[in-house]
């Protein structure tokens, strides 16, 4: 028999074991090439908003794109040696050289590796367009393209193909020269020891790592609070969160499931046997690829769930900081020009003139004389704001309610009373603000910190504050318009109607280019944690299929004694659910509080795009679960 006949008889022998890493290999391929086609599409990149790098951003992403690749496949091909050791081992025994051996799996998995990329290639060509449309829908862009191929996109993914290419096979030889035969014809027979330390050792290292992730989400509270330590809070997060991740696996883990063993005093039964018994065995070489697992799952969920979470609340967060499509500061001419136009092209609208003031004062803690740097303040009246449409709550006499889209951001979110001090005619200069609201009563574009006052509490002020450099009375003319289809005709007239040197923005264009920024990161996000979930849903599975195969004479004797398929079925499926909703659990837990921490970054609820993220990937978990449960089914009808 030659090489080729080999090589492919190889190939047909170990169909069951490749498909599923031909399948992702496929996956991964399809997607980079989307990426490229997207990124070398100067017609797309064109269209969207300059305030959105479009080439950069895919770019990238097509970066992490191959990392992730790369770890798989290597994590993957790992397993493939290791199962196929003793066919390795037997052809060094017959005599031939390992340069031989080496050649041949390099040759098979060169063979699969260009199937891949061939179906790969293919399939991210008919996609690229689909996935274009789902983009533009996600920026709020209507076009229509045709289907087209992209040489240079091409290009790029059989060089990354091939740099893929090199590096398995740099692994292949590294394996099989540096492996003796002991070595190959045992591989497949290694399993993890359970070490048996004092129960006061292990309890103590299992605490630990609870220990270790609870203090990690605890110091994690501090993030959005500490912007000055921001830095050294997430190293500490992330090495607590890591390393007390990798004792729960190696430790906690096996001490309680030891634990549970002796309290049966090892009466474990033929269900448990078949479950708590491997975990407990097979946990501590299962630690550090579970810890892997883990860490990226969280990284997944939190970055899908958070880029959605932007995306969906993207319209409720630009009003919030713009509670008017547009607004101008001591502009009459400009205000009186625009409503023309705006007449002129029958576009209905709401006008209104508001007065405010701007001064200098500086924030002080209450009952101190401690005091923040002067800053600009701006003063509206709650009665006057509530006539221009605002859902208010009026303030006491004497006292402000501060308003910003961004007080946690800012660290101004106020739970207890202070004070705000300026410069005054009167005894009186200072103003109790006792609370605090998410959102502005003017856009955000005026600058100052805006203060909600009552009427007589304006007009007291109004003459109380020094004059010159202390005051600035204004007058803001605002804008609403009432029919949503025509904003777009309106933002034109508005930013038509201004010295573009001002630099003033709009409802209606703040919001386009927010949902383009944020539909392109959930686009990225959306399918990197598309991968992410593939290649550790992925490697579970393959740990699965090689023990399943280490376990089979067991399920062979189980049978023999009399046991039916469902029997063991039954404790096999305890093991399944161990294996996969730990770390997903452990995972959600972590992305739980990394969103935590992100939703001071968003003013509206979280909790529905979270709830849909994490269900999604759930789902998605639990099919791996269900493709291993079926493998290890096959097995046991097998085995007798």
């Amino acid at each position: 028999m030659n090489t080729r006949k080999l090589v492919l008889r190889s190939m047909r022998k170990n169909i069951k074991m490749y498909y599923l890493y031909f399948f992702a290999m496929i996956f991964s391929i399809g997607l980079y090439f989307i990426f490229s086609t997207l990124q070398n599409d100067q017609t797309v990149g064109k269209m969207v908003q300059a305030s959105v790098n479009f080439s950069t951003a895919l770019q990238i992403a097509g970066i992490l794109l191959i990392f992730i690749t790369i770890v798989f496949t290597l994590y993957a091909t790992s397993i493939f040696i290791r199962r196929r050791s003793q066919e390795i081992g037997l052809y060094q025994l017959i005599g031939l050289s390992k340069a031989w051996v080496a050649r041949v799996l390099i040759l098979e998995h060169t063979i699969l590796g260009l199937g891949a990329l061939l179906i790969g290639t293919l399939v991210g060509a008919l996609l690229s367009r689909l996935f274009l449309m789902l983009f533009l829908n996600l920026i709020g862009l209507e076009v229509v393209f045709g289907l087209s191929f992209s040489f240079q996109a091409l290009i790029q993914t059989i060089a990354v193909f091939t740099c893929l290419l090199m590096v398995t096979s740099i692994q292949i030889i590294w394996t099989v020269y540096r492996s003796t035969l002991l070595e190959l014809f045992q591989a497949d027979h290694q399993n993890d020891t359970f070490v048996e330390r004092p129960s006061i050792v292990s309890g103590m290292l299992g605490l630990a790592g609870l220990s270790l992730i609870g203090f990690g989400y605890y110091v994690s509270t501090f993030i959005a609070y500490n912007a000055d330590a921001l830095v050294f809070l997430m190293l500490i997060v992330l090495v607590c969160t890591i390393l007390g991740t990798y004792l729960v696996f190696h430790t906690t883990i096996s001490w309680i499931l030891n634990a549970f063993r002796k309290k049966k005093s090892g009466n474990l039964g033929l269900y448990n046997s078949l479950s708590v018994a491997p975990l407990m065995h097979r946990m501590k070489g299962h630690a550090n690829s579970l810890t892997i697992i883990t860490i990226l799952s969280a990284m997944a969920i939190t970055m899908i769930s958070l880029s959605y979470s932007l995306y969906y609340s993207t319209e409720t967060d630009v009003r919030l900081s713009m509670p008017f499509d547009f607004a101008l500061e001591n502009m009459p001419e400009e205000g009186a020009e625009i409503a023309s136009k705006l007449e002129e092209a029958q576009i209905e609208f709401d006008q209104y003139q508001v007065d405010g003031i701007r001064f200098q004062g500086a924030w002080v803690e209450q009952d101190s004389e401690a005091a923040h740097l002067n800053r600009p303040f701006l003063l509206f009246s709650a009665e006057r704001m509530e006539q221009v449409g605002l859902e208010l709550e009026r303030p006491q006499e004497g006292e402000a309610i501060y308003h910003s889209s961004r007080a946690i951001i800012e660290g101004m979110e106020v739970n207890s009373p202070k004070e705000v001090r300026y410069a005054s005619n009167d005894e009186v200069n200072r103003l109790t603000v006792p609370k605090s609201r998410l959102d502005n009563v003017m856009n955000y574009i005026f600058y100052g910190d805006q203060l909600v006052v009552s009427e007589e509490t304006f007009a007291r002020m109004r003459d109380s504050i020094q004059e010159d450099e202390y005051k600035e009375t204004l007058a803001f003319d605002v804008f609403n318009v009432l029919d949503p289809e025509k904003t777009d005709i309106a933002t034109d007239i508005f930013l038509s109607s201004v010295d573009r040197d001002l630099l003033l923005r709009d409802f209606y264009s703040t919001y386009e280019g927010s949902r383009q920024t944020f539909g392109l990161l959930i686009f990225i996000a959306g399918f990197l944690g598309l991968v992410f979930l593939l290649s550790t849903g992925s490697i579970l599975y393959f740990k699965q299929m090689t023990e399943a195969e280490q376990e089979k004479n067991h399920y062979r004797t189980l049978r023999q004694l009399g046991f039916q398929v469902n029997d063991i079925m039954k404790g096999i499926i305890r093991k399944q659910l161990f294996v996969y909703l730990i770390p997903l659990g452990i995972g959600l837990t972590h992305a739980a509080f990394a969103l935590n921490v992100s939703s001071i970054l968003i003013a509206a609820s979280m909790l529905t795009p979270i709830l849909i993220s994490m269900a999604a990937y759930i789902v998605i978990y639990l099919i791996f679960a269900a493709f291993t449960i079926q493998y290890y089914k096959s097995i046991v009808k097998s085995a007798l």
